[in-house]
């Protein structure tokens, strides 16, 4: 019902905004501009889905194999005391839990193409256990706001686009990155336990959320120790090693179990196809809206209001002109990438400024929520995601505020 009426709003608001700038100020060009925003955009969810159709249909193969030869569940077992205190609904020994690992670890490590047929995957069991199959499962709400608070160990990805566009030290937003997106994992994981009424306090709960802070600390540690071209070089090398020794690791399993490989891979290869073929009305639905909205002027009248408030609450609003990417990120991955790209040119500042640079961490620290929640519901057929999209968008904007925080205490 929440994903109703935020899809019907985005439309509304959008032609009203549009409907004031024609009337008021003469823009004879704001109809044009949003009518072929749409065509774009029913395009561009078509296409995207065909691209992630020879994806899902790799990894839910090579994911096949890891479930026949026991590496899912062997997974589900390390990691499953913890899960299991975060997923009370899930059993011990369902492979939703070595799915949802496999999903985590692939976005920890910048590994998008990775990440979704994992996930897609993972939401897709968790809705063999869900009683009502129109509405959104506690265990779903809990695994998809952990995705949408993008907790990423590695921005390969960001790297590269700093590097392209000529910063000095394009490793630089690492260190902040790294935090800010922490911060929005733990605050989001912690708010659905409170609104599930799972207990925080649980010893197994605290050694993890414990041992993972360590571990990130360890690896803060050892990469500020490091030059920008060895972080670069460590990134590229362990993010797709990483690819690599899964992919390698099941088929190896498979063989060591004898199941027949081949056809196991094929019978999960036909699965990822109907998946994508799914998910095509959902995403253009999302994409349509999105553009609307975008298109209309909504963000930038945002941003200006937020400027005159700050501004006058005595506040630098330096950050301000970096807010449109951390707007746009929830709505559209590529949209947000495309503003981050524009705040870096040049004629903007350049990737060196304090802008450049906040807006990579923007960029990396939250996800494109309403995204997930079309492309992962909708590849179940849940249509009542009940608090998903609002917890989701909370993890977003502790992610934005520590990522504003950050961006002052290292750049400013």
């Amino acid at each position: 019902m929440v994903l109703n009426y935020v899809w019907a709003s985005f439309f509304l608001v959008a032609l009203v905004v549009a409907a004031i700038k024609f009337i008021f100020f003469q823009d004879q060009a704001i109809f044009e501009l949003m009518v072929g925003g749409i065509f774009d955009s029913a395009k561009t969810g078509f296409e995207i889905s065909l691209a992630l159709t020879g994806v899902m249909t790799l990894f839910l193969g090579i994911l096949k194999i890891g479930e026949e030869a026991g590496a899912i569940r062997f997974l589900g077992k390390i990691i499953g005391p913890f899960f299991r205190k975060l997923f009370p609904e899930v059993p011990a020994d369902h492979p939703a839990h070595g799915q949802m690992i496999m999903n985590f670890s692939a976005n920890m490590l910048n590994l998008d193409n990775a990440a979704t047929p994992f996930g897609l995957k993972a939401m897709e069991s968790l809705q063999e256990l869900n009683p009502s199959k129109d509405t959104a499962s506690n265990a779903q709400i809990m695994f998809l706001v952990l995705q949408t608070s993008g907790l990423t160990l590695i921005p390969i990805n960001i790297m590269t686009y700093r590097a392209s566009m000529g910063a000095a030290d394009p490793s630089d937003i690492f260190l902040p990155l790294l935090i800010s997106t922490y911060f929005a994992t733990l605050i989001g994981l912690l708010a659905v336990m409170l609104k599930q009424r799972i207990k925080i306090w649980d010893k197994t709960i605290l050694s993890w959320l414990g041992g993972v802070s360590a571990a990130i600390g360890l690896l803060i540690f050892y990469l500020t120790r490091l030059s920008q071209e060895e972080i670069e070089s460590f990134s590229k090398v362990y993010s797709n090693l990483t690819l690599l020794v899964v992919i390698v690791g099941f088929i190896a399993g498979g063989l060591w179990k004898r199941i027949d490989v081949f056809d196991t891979f094929i019978t999960g290869a036909k699965d990822g196809f109907q998946v994508a073929v799914k998910i095509i009305p959902y995403l253009v639905g999302m994409l349509v809206a999105i553009s609307m909205l975008r298109n209309s002027g909504v963000l930038s009248y945002i941003t200006d209001s937020m400027a005159f408030i700050f501004s006058s609450m005595g506040f630098d609003t330096q950050f301000v002109e970096a807010l449109p990417v951390a707007i746009m990120r929830p709505l559209s991955g590529s949209g947000a990438r495309g503003l981050m790209l524009e705040a870096m040119a040049p004629e903007n500042g350049g990737p060196d400024s304090f802008v450049g640079k906040l807006v990579c961490i923007f960029q990396g620290t939250t996800d494109t929520t309403f995204y997930v929640v079309a492309l992962y519901f909708g590849s179940v057929g849940v249509s009542k995601v009940r608090y998903a999209i609002q917890y989701g968008l909370l993890a977003d904007f502790i992610g934005i505020v520590a990522a504003i925080i950050m961006g002052y205490i290292f750049f400013a």
